[in-house]
């Protein structure tokens, strides 16, 4: 009996620690030496293109009135006023745009989650696909044959807007999608078990359930559409004045505001360059690091 007892302790020990051979190490050496590299190449052209454009652009973002004045009445070779007018072409045509497709992209999403099967299904999956791959340009040369060219519309920052909304919904609804997909089926089946209809199990379970993601996925892609040049350069004329109506006329923002200064050839003109760039890229950290504060005070606490 003690015998068996034995083989049985014998079986049961976790076997003999083995030290780890030469090659192991040498192959674990080289793949983290690999990966190290690969993080530093690919890090080493942002953080230059940051400390570029920091180092140029500091000097006009604290210049006096560069965030609560325009450029109307300024000459080429003047360096003052600022860029009021375009943070709000920039942030409005952003706001309009969002206004339109975050509505449509989140029930897109809804659809192809909770309800898509068939045919229908499949073509918004296929056309979404294809939104997702299709250049600035070509949503802006779109927009200008239907909005301007057949229906007879100016161009305006509207324009722009219909162009942005092109280049939104679909990271939206690809984002709203996986974080709808990522609510356990659990919390559906519980709710239907309760006799809870489906609409409303997707509006009071699922939806706030994946509300935090989702509003992330929208705030990144509204940082993604706000620097985009392409609707701004065919849709909307550029002025040095602030203009608040957004069907007519023409409005500045930033990146348009960044083309025009490209053919000032005075150093007032590459200074506001410089300083518009780094504008750009202060709004859009602003919204990527809202969406993280948003995405961690509007997850639903599970304790």
């Amino acid at each position: 009996m003690s015998t068996t007892e034995s083989l049985l302790d014998r079986s049961a020990r976790p076997p003999a620690f083995q030290q780890v051979g030469v090659t192991r190490k040498t192959k674990n050496v080289i793949a983290t030496v690999l990966v190290t590299l690969s993080f530093l190449v690919a890090l080493t052209p942002l953080v230059w293109l940051l400390i570029t454009v920091v180092g140029q652009g500091f000097d006009a973002i604290v210049s006096s009135g560069w965030w609560t004045k325009s450029l109307r009445g300024v000459l080429p070779e003047e360096f003052r006023g600022g860029v009021y007018h375009a943070l709000y072409g920039t942030f409005v045509q952003g706001l309009v745009c969002a206004v339109i497709a975050v509505p449509l992209g989140i029930m897109a999403a809804v659809y192809l989650v909770e309800y898509g099967r068939g045919p229908l299904a499949r073509v918004t999956t296929f056309m979404v696909d294809i939104l997702s791959g299709v250049p600035s340009i070509v949503a802006a040369l779109f927009v200008f044959a239907l909005w301007i060219s057949v229906l007879g519309f100016e161009q305006s920052a509207f324009a722009v807007s219909l162009a942005l909304v092109l280049l939104m919904l679909p990271v939206v609804v690809r984002s709203t999608e996986e974080m709808l997909r990522l609510v356990p089926d659990e919390l559906r089946e519980a709710s239907y078990a309760l006799g809870v209809p489906k609409w409303k199990t997707i509006a009071r379970i699922v939806l706030p359930t994946a509300l935090s993601g989702i509003v992330t996925g929208v705030m990144l892609a509204l940082a993604r559409v706000m620097g985009e040049t392409a609707p701004v350069l065919v849709l909307v004329g550029y002025s040095q004045s602030i203009n608040f109506d957004m069907f007519d006329g023409n409005m500045a923002s930033l990146p348009l505001l960044i083309y025009n200064q490209l053919g000032n050839p005075e150093a007032a003109g590459l200074q506001r360059v410089w300083g518009a760039a780094l504008t750009l890229i202060i709004v859009i950290m602003f919204f990527n690091l809202l969406a993280a504060v948003i995405s961690r005070f509007s997850a639903i606490k599970t304790k």
